[in-house]
Formats: structure tokens, sequence, C-alpha cells
């Protein structure tokens, strides 16, 4: 099967990222909300679109029928 030498380097290096903090997903973590702080980019953040839960039951209801 052929493998896509840009996906297979992505994934190289996230395993060796992972490997160096002992693939403890929380010092990860850290690791990248520090390096977010060093970055001189502005990070948005956006509050979660909340969903109409009435048109969820009325294309629920439909469905079932």
């Amino acid at each position: 099967m052929w493998e896509d030498p840009i996906v297979q380097e992505i994934r190289s290096i996230r395993e060796a990222h992972s490997n160096r903090f002992n693939n403890d997903l929380q010092a990860i973590y850290q690791h990248l909300k520090e390096q977010e702080k060093k970055n001189e980019k502005k990070f948005v953040s956006y509050p979660p679109k909340l969903l109409n839960t009435c048109s969820l039951q009325l294309s629920s209801t439909n469905m079932t029928s």
C-alpha cells in the first residue's frame, strides 16, 4: 500500500513530540499552552454555539416517520 511521505513525516514528528513527554497528555498540553504564551500571535477562542433544541426534536421525529 502506498504511503504519503508528508503524512509519514508528520506522524514521526508527532510521535517524537509525544515521546519527549513520556506520552503524558497533560504534559503535552502544558507545553503547548506555554508555547502559545511565548508566541506573539493572538489566539482567539470563541464561545461554543448553542444548538436550538426545538429544531433537533423536530428533525429527530421526522427521521422516525
